[in-house]
């Protein structure tokens, strides 16, 4: 293990938090057959974890696959919001790498949180002006992540006023039977509806 992700765990250990751990892992449904069954908290709030990112924003690739791989939600999500403020400084070039990594780990994004903080901002951007295929390819998969992916990836497009590639998805996610897509459909329906108020 590298120094740099060697001090991130020990900060995140000093951090953590029992009680808010315990209130994660009712939030986040880690019970057996719910959703986020298995996902393990150590108990950070959100904004901390923001701000070890920020501290820890020149972890590397490698490093960071680490951390999507972690079986620590919480070293997930800080992992992404390093991403994704690596993906907003970078050159074209890097960000097609960013993307393709994102697209590489995404076995480690799995839980609501995780996907509604990134895929707009990575996936989203990213597609924003390119072909779209991969978010139709992921709205019919068995996975319930991936198929999340797919509808919030377009809240970035709703954001630029293009809002076929949401009403395409979201067709496709109709009779989906999964709670977390029913609620994410309704939220990017409800975004298209505020920008056509304006």
């Amino acid at each position: 293990m590298s120094d740099l992700l060697r001090k991130l765990r020990a900060k995140m250990k000093q951090l953590a938090d029992k009680k808010v751990a315990e209130t994660m892992r009712w939030f986040f449904k880690t019970g057996s057959g719910e959703y986020g069954e298995g996902d393990v908290f150590i108990g950070l709030k959100v904004p901390v974890q923001r701000k070890l990112a920020r501290e820890f924003g020149d972890l590397s690739f490698v490093e960071l696959q680490k951390l999507l791989n972690s079986t620590i939600h919480e070293e997930r999500l800080i992992s992404l919001l390093v991403l994704i403020d690596k993906y907003q400084k970078s050159n074209e070039s890097d960000k097609e790498r960013i993307f393709n990594f994102y697209l590489k780990n995404r076995e480690g994004i799995n839980n609501w949180d995780l996907v509604d903080t990134s895929a707009p901002k990575i996936i989203g951007k990213h597609l924003l002006m390119k072909d779209k295929i991969i978010l139709v390819k992921f709205a019919k998969s068995g996975n319930l992540w991936e198929r999340r992916i797919a509808i919030l990836s377009t809240l970035e497009f709703i954001k630029h006023n293009d809002y076929l590639p949401t009403l395409k998805i979201a067709k496709i996610l109709l009779n989906d039977e999964h709670d977390l897509i029913h609620k994410a459909v309704g939220w990017m329906l409800r975004e298209i509806g505020k920008k056509k108020l304006r």
